[in-house]
């Protein structure tokens, strides 16, 4: 159990890593792609079919770019498709949703106060809400609405609000902010994926076979292209998220991550701007900040209590370890000065990671964690300010080893 725990938590970090990587990856890319395409000049002279160009100069060399709308006359010998960074992201996105959200599913995904489930129950509507999140998406790109970019994008809007609203009745607060922005990013991921990648796929068949492109596929394209731009910060927030109890366990965390996404559309609409030479819209600033205070606001908002939760079947197993009484009486004395609905430790207004550790049903809940963070290692508490000693992080140690024995 204590080697399975400590390479788990290993696992985890090295998904958590991957998908940071590769996500910096496809964000890097799609960014510079976007201020390119913006920042394009028409002149005369241009090849045929040729839409504009632009000069870059960067590590000491110049860089000569063009942009054809639909292909060049012949197909290029080298060609590099921008792909694979969307489909790592997703997959190692995944990877992290399975091994932290399914695998730890009593603690991070399921919340008996918010809908009582079995574990089984949980993943699959986690799974669920991923694909038809997709599914409804796409219908509406297709649909009539898809003719109209501001129209749909509108729509859109108001259908992740009410996803964002939906999954807070579904799942833990960090659980749904981690779905909505699993959401968002399957639908970049499989714009690029069903899309994007097959419309240019055809566009290259045209030319090798000779005929001429339908601009159409390249048109569709650039349509969810634009969406995947405006979506980005908001899914960087929200893969981020849990990071931030104040976003995700308060009481009114949906209409929090419905504002998060005014905001990174406002700042991608700014800079968007300044690479179309279209301007200096400052103002995008002032509208970012007025949600955002709004946002720090709402997370001020007193929780309606429901009383104590109770302990899912997983943590009673800790209850009922003969270790848990000395384990309780040094988590209260170690930890909860922070760890509680009101700190009394100086500087520390609000339980970091909004982890409470007050009551027997929260202790047991977060035995994984005690034993990681306070037992096997020296992270908790920092600076061991409470002066937790060897003989209580070894009593953590075999109470989380000897729990069910």
């Amino acid at each position: 159990m204590m080697d399975f725990a400590i390479f788990w938590d290993w696992l985890s970090f090295a998904v958590r890593w991957l998908h940071v990587i590769t996500g910096i990856a496809w964000i890097g890319s799609s960014f510079y792609f976007v201020a390119l395409d913006l920042g394009l000049r028409q002149r005369p002279g241009l090849p045929a079919g040729a839409f504009g160009e632009e000069w870059q100069v960067h590590g000491g060399g110049f860089y000569h770019i063009q942009k054809y709308l639909v292909a060049p006359a012949e197909m290029p010998e080298h060609l590099t498709w921008f792909k694979w960074e969307s489909y790592a992201t997703w997959l190692s996105g995944f990877a992290m949703l399975c091994v932290v959200y399914y695998a730890g599913a009593d603690l991070f995904l399921i919340d008996p106060n918010v809908l009582p489930m079995s574990v089984p129950v949980g993943i699959l509507l986690s799974l669920a809400t991923i694909g038809v999140g997709w599914v409804v998406y796409d219908l509406l790109c297709r649909s009539p609405l898809g003719k109209s970019d501001t129209g749909l994008m509108l729509v859109l809007y108001g259908v992740l609000v009410f996803i964002a609203w939906g999954l807070t009745h579904l799942f833990t607060g960090r659980a749904a902010f981690l779905h909505l922005g699993a959401i968002t990013a399957t639908i970049m991921s499989a714009n690029v994926f069903m899309v994007i990648i097959p419309n240019q796929k055809i566009v290259v068949a045209d030319l090798i076979a000779g005929r001429k492109p339908d601009p159409k596929y390249g048109k569709i394209a650039k349509q969810r292209s634009l969406h995947n731009n405006y979506l980005t910060l908001p899914v960087l927030f929200l893969m981020l998220s849990n990071h931030y109890p104040l976003a995700f366990a308060t009481q009114f965390n949906w209409v929090i991550a419905s504002l998060v996404f005014i905001i990174g559309v406002l700042i991608r609409h700014y800079f968007n701007s300044i690479h179309a030479r279209k301007g200096n819209p400052t103002w995008t600033w002032l509208g970012a900040a007025v949600p955002f205070v709004i946002i720090i606001w709402l997370s001020t908002a007193p929780k309606v209590l429901t009383g104590e939760p109770k302990a899912s079947a997983a943590a009673e197993v800790y209850i009922a370890s003969a270790h848990f009484p000395a384990v309780r009486d040094t988590v209260l004395g170690r930890c909860s000065m922070c760890h509680t609905q009101e700190p009394v430790y100086e500087g520390i207004y609000h339980a970091p990671k909004g982890v409470m550790l007050d009551t027997d049903a929260s202790i047991a809940e977060h035995a994984r964690e005690i034993y990681l963070q306070a037992g096997r290692s020296h992270a908790m508490p920092p600076a061991n300010v409470t002066q937790i000693s060897d003989k209580e992080r070894a009593l953590l140690v075999a109470w989380f080893e000897g729990a069910g024995k």
